[in-house]
């Protein structure tokens, strides 16, 4: 049953605001996928901050118009599941990864980051991208690092001279007690 006019214009507004705030973007093949899989999907993705859109073609084609992911454009074919991600650009990659792995049939086709077309076989490699939270733990190890280093050697600084104080004492103590035992 096609939709009428006015129901396809609010589509592609709401998918295409959704895609200009987007950093990156996913589409996959859903074919396959029973309403269960589908609902479990949604659900991750809701919690995940991924919005999840399953559109026809023709109307994801106008919603990436003059956007960063316009390259999308040509990706479109067959069922499409549009998966976009505002502030982590890992995020819809690690949502499609999981459940390609988890439903066989589910197939990835294209992803696009800032406006960069890539290839499905580089959802790993942006899957793998830290989290923001993570990206800022890794920043402030690196960060921190001299600090600590410098912390430590300058802690073995007072610590060195204490073992050889302690040394010498020792050693005193030691010619002392034979000096005793000698008398």
């Amino acid at each position: 049953m096609p939709f009428p006019l006015a129901r396809k214009q609010e589509i592609v507004a709401e998918v295409k605001a959704e895609v200009r705030e987007a950093v990156s973007a996913a589409t996959a093949d859903y074919r396959g996928l029973t309403v269960a899989e589908m609902t479990t999907m949604r659900a991750d993705a809701r919690s995940s901050g991924v919005y999840l859109r399953v559109i026809r073609n023709t109307l994801a084609r106008r919603a990436v118009e003059g956007t960063a992911h316009e390259c999308m454009k040509d990706t479109f074919s067959g069922p499409t599941l549009i998966a976009l991600s505002r502030e982590d650009p890992g995020a819809a990659a690690r949502l499609l990864k999981k459940y390609v792995d988890e439903f066989r049939t589910l197939e990835v086709t294209a992803l696009s980051v800032d406006g960069a077309l890539l290839e499905a076989g580089q959802l790993n490699r942006i899957a793998s991208l830290p989290t923001l939270d993570e990206a800022r733990a890794q920043l402030l190890r690196v960060l921190l690092a001299p600090v600590d280093a410098l912390a430590r050697a300058l802690n073995e600084v007072p610590g060195s001279l204490v073992r050889a104080v302690a040394a010498v004492r020792d050693a005193r103590q030691a010619g002392n007690s034979e000096q005793e035992q000698e008398q």
